[in-house]
């Protein structure tokens, strides 16, 4: 009889020796459940192929040679990654809905003699459950805000905080992007469903009973959008405010954006834009000064001329209660440390 899981944590507590997708290489791409291996019972081309038959030719003949697909590639499976499975393994295999794909997979793992079950409703129940607790239910989790100018190292004192033991989510490693015109990753964003899995994992495994810090974020990161619940609470938390001089600043986004400045060509074209917004005269003066190897300056110059501005202006209206006011004259592993130490104080008194 398939499983049905209630909870996401009772979901990942599943107690089984491996989770299997079986849908193709492309759906698990998307999104899986966290943990899970992609043994397809349907390639990408397959599974193409045999829907078009369904719809156009018929359901019978889709059936038929799914079945046939099925079963080459379960032998496959079994002849190469499941080589070493002794009788005793206990696999859970799921699908899209729980239907035929898990069930077919399901029953030939049987058969073998190995104890396999299915998740009831598959990869969807896992989607339900996720969406639930994203978009349907207020978080439990109190959060506090961590915010401050471009160029405050929030999220390196993020990793600090965690390194102490502090509750952390870090948004912006989980969306693949920096949070500004100049920050997406060169391994890209992952698929909204896969950021929104994750997020979803990372609050299921915080105590409820403590306070999370997360940083301070606009409601869309690159091209991912944080969902209903956690942006709502995002909206209602207090926050700790950071601050430095804009010469530390500048020297910590030298190092924190090496990756970004190592490639003329493509920063140039993320400046682009800005040039509707600050003007050509000023955007071109960053162009000098990123030609001239003077990264420095260009940080500094980029954080007065524009990033600055607009922080402030959207802070017009901020209804956010500030629970403390902290800065420091660098940035540095001492300063971030300082900082660090400064927001488990603030935390202390909540």
């Amino acid at each position: 009889m398939p499983i049905e899981f209630e909870t996401i944590r009772a979901m990942l507590d599943h107690g089984f020796d491996t989770v299997i997708d079986v849908r193709s290489p492309a759906e698990f791409a998307a999104d899986h459940v966290p943990g899970a291996i992609n043994l397809p019972a349907l390639s990408n081309d397959q599974r193409a192929e045999v829907g078009t038959i369904y719809k156009q030719i018929s359901p019978f003949k889709a059936r038929k040679l799914g079945a046939t697909l099925v079963a080459r590639n379960v032998a496959d499976h079994v002849e190469g990654p499941l080589a070493d499975k002794d009788g005793s393994w206990r696999p859970l295999v799921y699908c899209w809905r729980g239907g035929q794909r898990s069930g077919s997979v399901t029953i030939i793992l049987q058969q073998i003699g190995w104890r396999a079950q299915t998740v009831a409703g598959g990869y969807m129940a896992w989607r339900r459950l996720v969406k639930t607790a994203l978009y349907d239910t207020p978080l439990k989790q109190r959060i506090v805000l961590l915010d401050g100018n471009t160029g405050t190292a929030k999220t390196a004192i993020l990793a600090k905080l965690a390194q102490r033991g502090v509750q952390v989510i870090d948004l912006e490693a989980l969306a693949g992007h920096r949070g500004s015109l100049l920050g997406r990753s060169a391994g890209g964003q992952p698929d909204q469903k896969g950021f929104e899995t994750a997020l979803a994992v990372a609050f299921a495994n915080l105590d409820p009973n403590r306070p999370v810090v997360i940083e301070a974020e606009s409601s869309k990161i690159g091209r991912i959008n944080l969902p209903k619940q956690v942006w709502a609470a995002m909206i209602a938390a207090p926050k700790i405010m950071i601050s430095a001089p804009i010469s530390a600043r500048a020297a910590f986004l030298e190092t924190a954006y090496a990756d970004v400045i190592s490639d003329p060509a493509d920063l140039a074209k993320r400046l682009a834009p800005l040039r509707n917004i600050r003007g050509h005269a000023i955007v071109d003066g960053w162009i000098e000064m990123m030609n001239a190897g003077n990264f420095r300056a260009l940080a500094a110059a980029l954080m007065e001329q524009h990033y600055d501005a607009a922080y402030a202006k959207s802070r017009g209206a901020d209804p956010h209660k500030v629970l403390a006011e902290l800065s420091s004259d660098t940035l540095d592993d001492t300063g971030q440390n300082t900082l660090a130490d400064g927001v488990i104080n603030v935390l202390k008194s909540l």
